[in-house]
């Protein structure tokens, strides 16, 4: 999607409301801003509670949890 902006007077970014929305980019919310080439990125930086509305990509219990922990533990040690 590309959706035409403004620069403010004093160097502010204005982000259409089409972008905004797509993004749920709201009052308040965080961003990074990068670049990369001649091209200037912005992410929405995720809270805590949109992570954890995710489902997790792998499920592990506590006793595979553990037996994996002490496995790394002793590669580490080698």
């Amino acid at each position: 999607m590309q959706v035409e902006g403004k620069v403010g007077s004093k160097g502010e970014l204005f982000v259409p409301k089409k972008i905004r929305e797509k993004l749920g980019l709201k009052p308040g919310k965080k961003v990074i801003f990068s670049v990369k080439k001649d091209k200037l990125i912005i992410e929405p930086i995720k809270s805590i509670e949109e992570l954890l509305e995710k489902k997790p990509k792998i499920i592990i219990d506590s006793k595979e949890f553990h037996e994996f922990r002490e496995s790394l533990s002793r590669r580490l040690e080698e």
